[in-house]
């Protein structure tokens, strides 16, 4: 029986593409490179700062420039530009909305660094009733090492076997698979290029958030 509920960020509750995209977009224009389109955004933000850059800077610039500190130029922009073009994906406030009203604890699990995650999760209001906040650096280990999913369990108070968890990235599944936990995958997040959730191995696909709402209230059917 679940009783707990942990979701990604990026791609999963928050577009936050936008603003991930021009934090990039910054570093890579600066080199006199074609900025990365929509397209490209929508299928890499998933796989975070390193992949985004490695996306649109040749291997030999990153070399001259060196990844982490371009990644820190990226970051430090991020940091200051964080909530300009974010929004949560539709349906999304509405399911949070839902699980407050019925006491379903709840939270989130990111590969975010908590200087990121925190600032940009207190300027959205929605998540005011977060039980937990999990981010890259909370622990030694992250995603997809099932050590984070299991710490936000047992915060919430709830076995792992109670929880699911939703992500849009090949390793959400495998660490909610690895901690115990039925997992979903979120189909309409930053799904990278060549990527088949199908292939996952999770114990379902959600095409859109209404579809995942549906889902939850057909196995907590008291709750609905």
């Amino acid at each position: 029986m679940l009783k707990a509920v942990l979701f990604d960020l990026d791609g999963t509750l928050l577009d936050t593409a936008g603003d991930m995209g021009a934090a990039a977009n910054h570093v890579i224009t600066g080199l006199g490179l074609n900025a990365l389109s929509d397209e490209v955004l929508a299928c890499t933000t998933s796989d975070g700062s390193y992949a985004l850059l490695r996306a649109g800077i040749p291997p030999a610039l990153i070399e001259q420039h060196g990844l982490e500190q371009l990644r820190d130029r990226m970051l430090g922009f991020y940091r200051l530009n964080l909530c300009h073009h974010t929004q949560p994906y539709a349906g999304v406030p509405e399911l949070l909305s839902w699980l407050n009203d019925n006491d379903i604890p709840w939270g989130v699990v990111t590969n975010k660094p908590k200087s990121l995650t925190e600032p940009l999760l207190a300027d959205l209001p929605l998540f005011s009733r977060c039980g937990i906040t999990v981010s890259a650096d909370t622990l030694p280990r992250k995603k997809p090492h099932p050590a984070p999913l299991l710490h936000a369990a047992a915060h919430l108070g709830v076995a792992a076997d109670h929880c699911v968890y939703v992500g849009d990235h090949r390793r959400d599944m495998e660490a909610g698979l690895a901690a115990g936990m039925r997992t979903l995958a979120a189909g309409w997040g930053y799904i990278s290029a060549g990527e088949d959730p199908r292939q996952w191995q999770s114990h379902g696909v959600m095409e859109s958030v209404a579809a995942l709402t549906h889902w939850l209230k057909t196995v907590f059917p008291d709750r609905c």
